[in-house]
């Protein structure tokens, strides 16, 4: 569960008559035993303005149609190249995915930096196209089941081509787009394009069915990889040859007898790992002595057998058929992996001679017992040694091993005994363990390893971040000596801290780092300056001291750094400033490289207007009663009176991995939020224990035991809210999240009733023993050894506690969802019904997890605000 992400005047109380009010002299008292009696005051009261359906789909028509026009404009998957040609007036070229003014799709785009500016003008970059009168995405906007599913783990929702895969050295781009790919080639050795589009060129395909995630070989780019129907193929964009590699996939259309996949990430390791492909290219391609050259694939090959099958309804409703998935539920059997390897080898024309399948000499559970997940891998830059993440069941103990090419060999059809297969090793090849992290919280995936060039045989130093050593991200130099030990681990011979300190490192969700080997420098994003604040900052890794920021304070940066160094593009905000995306050039002398100044070069895109009803929220902080200072955000009323309170709502997520409270721009994805202040409401948001950024104590607090700690936090700053403001009316607050916020908003209904009136709960997960095995255990452990953990968590099973009054439950659900499933909200309908309790169901036929269709986000945003205006 990644998160997904989102008339007239009552005249008296009678309206809440039902629902009798809280008054308080101090806001301390408010607690579970606090007694509720009937408000005498209520002209004090502010209430909402209440609109017709038609009234308030005019309101939600006029705020969609402002974060229509600057939703997703903002350029993305940078690229530098630098130009070598001296005389030309431009340094670099920008390559980057952007959506251009009128079109509705993201397209390849380019800019030229040049060498020199006029500080006294603002330079404004214009967004070149590089393809001519592409249309990118399919016809009609119908997208395969591959590439459907794909979206949705990757919350997608922008069309067009949404990635690209680049090969600086020969200029090749290669990108899926219309259902199938595509090249071009800009810079490199061919030179750059001038003035004029070019046509992509469409690679073709022998294969039915869609061809998925493709990739250049960065040792020949005459060569890409993707996937087809669960299988690893080859083609040449030279010969025009194709090849498949692998055959795992029968291409069955029972999935039953067909459960196994090569290089393709399984559903929880995209959806709870963030990793989205299966397969990787080694950087090396050798050439023989006849000019042909060895080109090898390192890909994971899956096998579903005892994974459960669900089945879940089909987007065609009218066929009356189901989709049928591979769901591991907590407690239950994941799949069996194991890494092999495949080898190609060419003549000295680039034409394919032979193919081999490599497995590992030994099985993978022999090699690596306890092993779950493969959690990341790669190869090393020379393509010396593959390497691997790997995580036991539990997540709590990490290990990252190399793996040298020769540990995997051709089995033939003879060789089936074990013994026989390792003899045919050579001596002294084994996989080396060679860093391993435990933790008895759980330990959170990262993108971090850079592992550099051995200049000795026997050790290798690489950059890693750790967080189970001090609770928080940190940047370490390490340097392990190659040499076996015991189950193969390897000793560290130095750890080096490159930097410390009650902050983090941002290394989840595909953060980079970016490293001068020259310098020495490292270059990270972090939150040094604040948890609210992501910067840019630069490190010696040689010389460990200064951690310098390059990003200008009072704003939250997304950054990406040129590969020489000498540029950096930020996409930045704060709550106040939409976005805005700008160039800058770091100047300085170069024997201090460490301080050099970024000197603002040129704009990319200029923050667009705010909408004329726009308030920024108000940030916050308490120091609550747990120890730890909360963040939170306010959106006030925009029509405060002195004296009235108003009805409020409580936006809610509270679970980890995600951080909602921040000093950036909340104009588009929180736009609900400002519409609800515009219509009188306060709207309060708040990030509990539990929630990321803040280190692995405070998202640890909820350690086997979801759902038992957030609400005391949403509570208690409420409860501050209301002290501090005078404008929250606690009697009139209504709690409302999708996911993990829709399991809170159930929670929150469930144990403190006499806090919320109502509850407005989102694709909520209801019963956590049907929520998958990589999110669930991370956080809960299995089953059977936190059987209370469960049992509390569950909200299906506290129905009993909810309240008997009727409007004061609403609960939406995508009907097609195969994240949180509609299982969950059907098992929760039967047991509401079952103890006689009133509810209000809303369901979206055909949506997922996340609403994409514009038409059922429009109802959703309807739904909420007339639900709201009868009934807080």
């Amino acid at each position: 569960m990644n998160s997904p992400s989102r008339s007239e005047q009552a005249g008296s109380a009678s309206a809440f008559c039902s629902f009798a009010a809280v008054r308080m002299t101090a806001v301390d008292e408010l607690s579970d035993s606090t007694e509720v009696v009937e408000m005498e005051d209520t002209p004090f009261q502010y209430f909402v303005e209440k609109h017709s359906w038609d009234g308030l789909r005019d309101i939600i028509h006029s705020s969609r149609k402002y974060s229509g026009m600057i939703i997703n404009k903002a350029p993305h998957d940078f690229q530098f190249v630098q130009k070598h040609d001296e005389s030309g007036p431009h340094s670099h070229r920008l390559y980057y995915l952007g959506m251009p003014y009128g079109s509705r799709e993201n397209s390849l785009l380019y800019s030229e930096i040049p060498k020199k500016i006029r500080k006294e003008a603002l330079l404004v970059l214009s967004w070149k196209q590089m393809l001519d009168h592409f249309q990118a995405t399919p016809h009609h906007g119908v997208y395969s089941r591959e590439e459907e599913l794909l979206r949705e783990r990757k919350r997608l929702g922008v069309f067009g081509i949404t990635s690209y895969d680049h090969h600086a050295r020969s200029g090749l781009f290669l990108f899926q787009a219309s259902n199938s790919l595509f090249y071009c080639r800009d810079g490199g050795h061919n030179g750059f394009i001038q003035a004029s589009p070019m046509k992509p060129v469409e690679i073709k395909t022998q294969c039915s069915g869609t061809r998925m995630d493709p990739k250049i070989s960065p040792g020949d780019p005459s060569f890409i990889a993707f996937i087809n129907n669960n299988d690893l193929w080859v083609s040449s964009i030279e010969t025009g040859e194709e090849r498949r590699l692998t055959f795992c996939h029968k291409g069955l259309n029972n999935v039953k007898d067909d459960p196994k996949s090569a290089g393709v990430a399984t559903f929880v390791i995209q959806e709870e790992f963030d990793r989205f492909t299966g397969y990787w290219w080694s950087p090396a391609a050798p050439e023989d002595a006849d000019g042909g050259r060895t080109l090898q694939l390192l890909y994971e090959e899956v096998d579903e057998s005892d994974v459960e099958v669900i089945h879940v309804p089909s987007p065609a409703l009218e066929e009356r058929k189901a989709d049928v998935y591979r769901y591991p539920r907590t407690g239950s059997k994941n799949p069996q992996i194991t890494l092999k390897l495949a080898e190609i080898r060419t003549d000295h024309l680039g034409r394919i001679v032979s193919t081999q399948d490599k497995e590992l000499v030994l099985p993978f559970t022999t090699l690596f017992p306890g092993v779950e997940y493969i959690a990341r891998a790669g190869w090393t830059q020379d393509g010396k040694y593959a390497w691997a993440v790997l995580l036991d069941r539990s997540q709590q103990k990490l290990q990252l091993v190399l793996l040298p090419p020769a540990l995997f060999i051709t089995v033939s059809e003879d060789q089936t005994q074990w013994q026989e297969r390792a003899e045919a090793v050579p001596e002294g090849v084994h996989p080396y363990i060679i860093y391993q992290e435990t933790t008895d919280i759980w330990i959170n995936v990262h993108d971090i390893f850079y592992p550099f060039v051995q200049t000795s045989d026997d050790e290798i130093t690489f950059l890693w971040v750790n967080e189970s050593k001090t609770g928080f991200c940190h940047l370490y130099k390490i340097t392990t000596q190659l040499q076996q030990g015991y189950d193969f681990r390897c000793p560290v011979k130095e750890e080096v801290a490159l930097t410390s300190g009650e902050w983090e490192v941002l290394a989840r969700h595909g953060s980079k780092i970016w490293v001068n080997e020259a310098t020495k420098l490292v270059y990270f994003q972090g939150t040094k300056d604040t948890p609210l604040e992501h910067h840019l900052y630069v490190v010696s890794y040689d010389c460990p001291g200064d951690v310098v920021r390059l990003t200008k304070p009072g704003f939250s940066h997304s950054c990406s750094v040129s590969q020489s160094f000498d540029m950096f593009v930020s996409h930045y905000s704060n709550v106040s400033t939409p976005p805005c995306v700008h160039v800058y050039k770091l100047v300085g002398p170069e024997s201090d490289p460490l301080h050099k100044e970024p000197e603002f070069w040129a704009s990319m895109m200029e923050a667009a207007g705010c909408p004329g009803d726009y308030i920024p929220p108000e940030i916050f902080s308490f120091a609550s009663k747990s120890g730890f200072d909360l963040y939170g955000m306010l959106y006030k009323p925009h029509n405060l009176i002195p004296g009235r309170k108003h009805p409020t709502i409580l936006f809610v997520y509270g679970g980890p991995q995600v951080q909602l409270v921040n000093n950036s721009y909340k104009g588009v994805k929180y736009l609900r939020l400002n519409t609800l202040a515009s219509l009188g409401y306060a709207v309060v948001v708040i990030d509990g224990r539990g929630s990321c950024q803040r280190g692995l104590k405070f998202e640890g607090a909820l350690k086997s035991k979801m759902g038992q700690v957030e609400i005391e936090d949403q509570v208690e700053g409420l409860q501050y809210v209301a002290d501090k403001y005078k404008f929250v009316d606690l009697s009139r607050v209504a709690i409302h999240g999708w996911s993990y916020g829709g399991f809170l908003s159930l929670m929150g209904l469930i144990h403190r009733p006499n806090i919320f009136k109502v509850a407005i709960a989102g694709a909520p997960v209801t019963v956590w023993m049907a929520y998958d095995t990589g999110y669930t255990e991370r956080y809960m452990d299995v089953p059977e050894n936190n059987q209370p953990g469960y049992e509390a968590g569950s909200v299906a099973l506290h129905v009993d506690k909810l309240p008997n009054e009727p409007n004061r439950l609403l609960i939406l659900h995508g009907f097609l969802d195969e994240n949180v499933h509609f299982f969950h909200t059907n098992f929760l309908v039967s047991q509401l019904i079952r103890a006689g309790k009133p509810y209000q169901l809303q369901i979206y036929p055909n949506e997922r997890h996340s609403i994409r269709c514009p038409e059922s986000g429009e109802h959703y945003e309807i739904t909420l605000l007339h639900f709201l205006q009868q009934h807080l």
